[in-house]
């Protein structure tokens, strides 16, 4: 349901927020190659979430994105929001122009509760869920096969 780049975003966010009790600032290449996402790709990304205020950055030799109290007390939404936009929990599973219940595709009813339901999902969900799963080992931001180096 969100695309690539809004993984990619949730990741690195997550990422940030992990670093933010060492209270240093991580540099795009590490965070690129830590988390196997393309630099200059992540970097646009990271940019956009600086400009909406979900991570920060710093130039200079001792620069880089940080997370901060903020950052960790925000729900997924707003980065989904800040990468995606909102629309994609209102698109036709069809790719109907206008889809609702009043215009509804053979799909609508059958959907309808389930998009409603991961909208909330996400709404609800904080990145400090996310990175209490992966600091409890219950999660990981990147496949096994990548931890090992295989």
């Amino acid at each position: 349901m969100i695309s690539k780049t809004c993984g990619y975003a949730i990741r690195g966010v997550v990422f940030l927020a992990l670093e933010k009790n060492s209270g240093r600032k991580a540099g795009i290449h590490e965070i690129a190659e830590e988390l196997q996402i393309p630099q200059h790709f992540l970097g646009k990304i990271l940019q956009e979430l600086v400009r909406r205020g979900i991570v920060g950055s710093i130039k200079g030799p001792n620069g880089g994105f940080f997370a901060n109290n903020h950052t960790v007390s925000r729900p997924l939404i707003d980065v989904i929001e800040a990468i995606d936009g909102l629309g994609i929990f209102k698109k036709c599973f069809l790719g109907r122009e206008e889809c609702s219940a009043i215009n509804p595709c053979p799909l609508h009813d059958e959907f309808d509760g389930c998009r409603n339901s991961i909208f909330k999902t996400f709404e609800t969900l904080k990145i400090s869920n996310l990175v209490d799963k992966i600091e409890s080992g219950d999660s990981y931001l990147n496949s096994i096969k990548e931890l090992e180096g295989i």
